[in-house]
């Protein structure tokens, strides 16, 4: 019952949030990007805020010191929509997600999305949508920012691990940008698709910078891959049925 009220209270003050502050992100609109995206990360540090304080969704970091002063790609793990909001709000550098153009249609949280100028893509054209990715990535990276990429494509539920796609190798490999790897077991305490929330401490860990110096797509995918799967079974043997 506690548990269904505090989950209750918590997405009533997501949506009381989210639509002043979709209001708020069209206002500042003419401002530059650092201004809006600093703006616009107010909501999702909120968002995080929140979690913790009605559903009791606490986190810790480990590994900050292995973020380069530099150019990077994330790839991280995706098991629930809380790192959605944590990774960009509290990263050290602005980050730009690769998503479906389609979300810039979804209220309040799309209008939002589209002013921050990240690397939406058309996934219909094929090939030609990874060409943009690489394109717009380039620029993105030029400017100071992180592309960030779930290599699994969906949330995958906690002791499972998804089949990586290529995309975040292939782009890491075209513009010569190490990969940082995180691991993370939010989906522990937000499920996928579930209402409800488990409070408990999420962790957060950050490996260290891959590089894609010489390697080919497939090896430096693995080499993700393997650091985050390792990373994950540390983090919850007990899901793996290792001894903790």
């Amino acid at each position: 019952m506690m548990t269904g009220l505090r989950a209750t209270l918590y997405y009533l003050f997501l949506i009381v949030t989210v639509i002043p502050y979709a209001f708020l992100c069209v206002l500042w609109a003419p401002l530059p990007l650092h201004w809006r995206y600093r703006l616009t990360m107010g909501w999702p540090r909120l968002a995080v805020w929140g979690a913790g304080f009605f559903c009791g969704l606490r986190w810790q970091v480990q590994g900050w010191e292995n973020l380069p002063d530099g150019p990077a790609i994330i790839l991280s793990k995706h098991q629930s929509a809380w790192e959605t909001l944590f990774l960009p709000s509290h990263l050290p550098r602005q980050v730009c997600f690769v998503y479906k153009k389609e979300l810039h249609l979804v209220p309040f949280f799309g209008w939002g999305l589209a002013l921050l100028r990240m690397i939406p893509i058309n996934r219909a054209k094929g090939r030609e949508a990874f060409e943009q990715v690489v394109q717009i990535g380039q620029i993105r990276l030029d400017e100071g920012r992180w592309p960030i990429l779930f290599p699994e494509g969906t949330r995958i539920a906690p002791g499972k691990m998804g089949r990586f796609k290529f995309g975040g190798a292939l782009l890491a490999i075209r513009t010569g940008t190490p990969i940082v790897p995180i691991a993370h077991n939010a989906g522990e305490y937000w499920p996928r698709n579930s209402f409800f929330k488990k409070s408990g401490l999420i962790t957060v860990s950050i490996g260290a910078p891959i590089s894609p110096e010489g390697l080919t797509p497939e090896a430096l995918n693995q080499k993700v891959h393997d650091w985050i799967s390792s990373e994950m079974q540390r983090l919850n043997p007990e899901r793996y049925g290792l001894k903790s």
